[in-house]
């Protein structure tokens, strides 16, 4: 049966809200308050972080600690693909999402060979560039990363040549050039985007399932439809965020937006999607405690953790019977 890893990354440094470096321990918060072993049952790796960059002063407008955040991709890459080698699957519980890309490029480290799926449950569709973002916040940019685009077709900004420098090293974590194809990104809930990113969603074909047509096509079906455009992909990753939810669900994290999935089907989602055997990574950022009140959150999203992994330790034990 499958060994689980938790891999903690406690980074917010590219997230424009303070707080989501305590993502973590709000979930193992509340699986205390829920009566839960699950963070005793698991072997578990602390990634390093850098948050105390944030006290100096940002050089780079377009592109907010870039130089912290190329740290922070380094190390997730490592601890990602040292536990694929492992023979691991890992969970990964992280902050900001911008340490995604960090986890893509430990998948393709390990398995550089192998064609890479990617599930994005999210508000948004983290397609910026240094050229793009309204923001500089790094947690919209991980896709870009691992896809080695720049999108100067819809350039806003001017990057500085530091910043570009190093933008360019982010395209090589882990192993050189891209890690994936963005025609192999399946959204699910996107639903706050700018121009910029629906230039790129367009140009690559980049199905995104909405919640109306989640709503009218209900779960099992779009989870369907989602393996099936990824079936030609060796592997999959699915990458989580909590404000895929409706934001009157999401309260406690950085970016909330209205008009999202309900818990029941963000639930219903995580615990369809790993049973994929394709699915070889998962991972939940964006938990955020200090903007939300008794936890809810961070309850709310280890209900769904604990959910998750039991669906795919059943998976599992499915395939050894089918054997």
């Amino acid at each position: 049966m499958e060994q689980v890893k938790l891999l903690e990354v406690k980074s917010e440094i590219a997230a424009g809200t303070r707080g989501a470096s305590l993502g973590v321990d709000a979930l193992k918060t509340a699986c205390l308050d829920k009566g839960s072993d699950y963070f005793a049952l698991y072997d578990a790796e602390e990634v390093e972080n850098v948050n105390d960059i944030l006290f100096d002063t940002n050089k780079f407008p377009h592109a907010k600690f870039i130089d912290g955040v190329l740290v922070m991709e380094e190390r997730v890459c490592e601890a990602t693909a040292e536990a694929l080698a492992g023979k691991y699957f890992p969970i990964v519980l992280a902050g900001d999402h911008s340490t995604s890309a960090g986890t893509i490029c430990g998948i393709k480290k390990t398995y550089p060979d192998k064609r890479l799926g990617v599930i994005w449950i999210d508000a948004h569709a983290d397609l910026h560039t240094p050229f793009t973002t309204p923001s500089g916040n790094m947690h919209g940019m991980p896709l870009a990363m691992v896809s080695a685009i720049d999108n100067q077709a819809c350039q806003v900004n001017q990057p500085g040549v530091e910043t570009l420098m190093y933008w360019e090293k982010l395209k090589h974590v882990g192993l050189p050039g891209p890690k994936i194809y963005l025609s192999d990104v399946v959204f699910i809930a996107v639903r706050d985007t700018e121009e910029p990113e629906k230039h790129l969603m367009e140009q690559y074909g980049i199905k995104n399932f909405s919640p109306a047509e989640i709503r009218e096509k209900g779960v099992k079906k779009v989870v369907e439809e989602t393996c099936f455009l990824l079936d030609h992909c060796e592997m999959i990753y699915v990458s989580f965020d909590v404000d895929s939810m409706d934001s009157k669900y999401s309260e406690g994290t950085g970016t909330p937006v209205a008009d999202g999935l309900t818990v029941q089907e963000a639930s219903d989602f995580n615990t369809l999607l790993i049973k994929n055997k394709k699915v070889c990574v998962w991972e939940m950022v964006e938990v955020n405690p200090t903007l939300d009140t008794l936890n809810s959150m961070a309850e709310t999203a280890f209900d769904i953790l604990e959910a998750t992994t039991q669906a795919l330790l059943e998976r599992d034990i499915r395939l050894e019977k089918a054997v």
